[in-house]
């Protein structure tokens, strides 16, 4: 009876988090909290928490000394961009971009949105010292994005969702790209090679049939990150090439699996019973094998993806979000506004990205490289091109990375917003009112 009234009271909250919009909405509340707090009494301290500094290792030479700031987008980011090459290598193995022609179209629409926002931004602060800022506005944040799309539910189409999902998916190849290439420090080439050496060892498990996560946490953490964060190489870099080494492949097949299974099922009921709310070690016994048989026909890559996805939706990015979001306005915010870092990334984004995204699609199509997914119409593309700029969290990421200056900082996170406001707004309701919910429920229009 117990139990019962605790599952009671946790079905809304696993609800929630099964819902494919609840990060999005957690993120946005926890960059819209850091807004608040940044312009208060308590902004002063909100500042200074995350300069604080703590020290992993061992005294006195073994040891790490970075600021809380620097541990969450170095250390905590690192799990996010390990969920990337998890869902990177699961699409290209058997996703949207296992197939040439079905990634050709969200591909090129990546590439127009990256190449045309950098160009963009290039052109308001060609010869300022604002420059090393034209990948922020090439960024897509796909939570922010993909949490607006499933708002809208059968008003649009699978096919245009998934587009959605490759296009970002494609975007965030690129940006871990131009932070491996442009955003690095002074490269450690001992720390490098030491990285790389770690990283043959998870290669070699992998081909060896390795598929404990466990084995893959130790050294991807405890040898490939930590390598990579003393190299000068981005140490988020090392949690994607961590990903990219996981297992993808099946012990027994999915008959093998349910002939097991129906097997160890008759076991159990043909058991012994055991004593009152105990189970006897004969049923216990076929629970374990079912448990052996139910990891053999899961991959290890799907499995952590899958259990990672609620750490990363609920703890990582809104951490991310509350850590990097708060901006104080001062009276000099119009001219802010009006500097060349601010416009250059607002601009970038809304319209480098819709123009971008658009006029590649395009092409692709009329190139005959790509098609349009079945139900997606062109204008469609052109909404979804909106929702793509929403920078929000590579955006931000990538400010930090590019920036030292406190000003310059405040001017991009500025234009990240403004953009990601008017790309969210404008292309929910474009989407809203193009495509009427339809009887059939496919959600498609006649728009061109």
């Amino acid at each position: 009876m117990k139990k019962n009234r605790i599952d009671i009271l946790l079905r809304p909250v696993n609800k929630f988090i099964a819902n494919e919009t609840a990060g999005g909405i957690v993120l946005f509340a926890a960059a819209v909290l850091a807004m608040i707090v940044a312009n208060t009494p308590f902004h002063e301290f909100y500042h200074e928490l995350w300069k604080y500094k703590f020290t992993i290792g061992f005294p006195p030479d073994l040891q790490i000394s970075k600021s809380l700031h620097h541990w969450i987008n170095d250390g905590l980011m690192s799990v996010f961009f390990f969920v990337v090459g998890l869902e990177l290598k699961r699409e290209i193995i058997g996703g949207e971009l296992s197939n040439a022609k079905k990634a050709a179209l969200p591909l090129a629409a990546a590439a127009g949105g990256m190449i045309v926002p950098a160009l963009i931004y290039f052109g308001f602060n060609y010869g300022k010292d604002s420059i090393s800022g034209w990948g922020i506005p090439m960024a897509t944040d796909i939570a922010f994005a993909l949490g607006i799309l499933y708002l809208l539910g059968k008003r649009v189409p699978l096919a245009l969702k998934v587009f959605l999902t490759a296009l970002a998916i494609g975007d965030d190849i690129g940006a871990v790209l131009v932070i491996a290439f442009f955003y690095t420090s002074d490269i450690s080439l001992f720390s490098l090679a030491l990285g790389s050496a770690f990283m043959a060892v998870l290669i070699g498990a992998n081909l060896l049939g390795v598929r404990s996560p466990v084995f893959y946490g130790i050294v991807g953490i405890g040898g490939l990150w930590l390598a990579f964060l003393l190299s000068g190489v981005h140490a988020t870099i090392a949690g994607v090439l961590a990903a990219l080494t996981i297992p993808a492949t099946v012990k027994i097949d999915a008959k093998g699996f349910l002939a097991n299974l129906r097997r160890e099922a008759e076991h159990f009921e043909h058991a012994e019973e055991g004593p009152k709310d105990l189970i006897s070690p004969d049923q216990l016994h076929a629970i374990d094998s079912i448990r052996k048989y139910t990891n053999a026909v899961d991959t290890p890559l799907q499995r952590l993806e899958h259990g990672m996805h609620p750490l990363v939706a609920f703890v990582v990015l809104p951490v991310f979000a509350f850590a990097n979001a708060g901006i104080t306005f001062t009276a000099d915010l119009f001219q802010q506004i009006a500097s060349p870092v601010t416009l250059g990334v607002w601009f970038g984004l809304t319209f480098g990205k819709t123009i971008g995204i658009a006029i590649f699609s395009k092409l692709a199509v009329w190139m005959k490289i790509a098609e349009l997914p079945e139900g997606v119409t062109w204008r469609k593309i052109y909404a979804v091109s909106l929702l793509a700029s929403i920078g929000f969290t590579m955006s931000i990421f990538i400010t930090e990375l590019a920036f030292t200056n406190p000003d310059h900082i405040l001017q991009a996170k500025l234009g990240i917003f403004i953009a990601s406001g008017i790309g969210g707004v404008l292309g929910y309701l474009i989407l809203r009112m193009g495509s009427p919910l339809p009887a059939n429920g496919n959600g498609d229009d006649n728009g061109t």
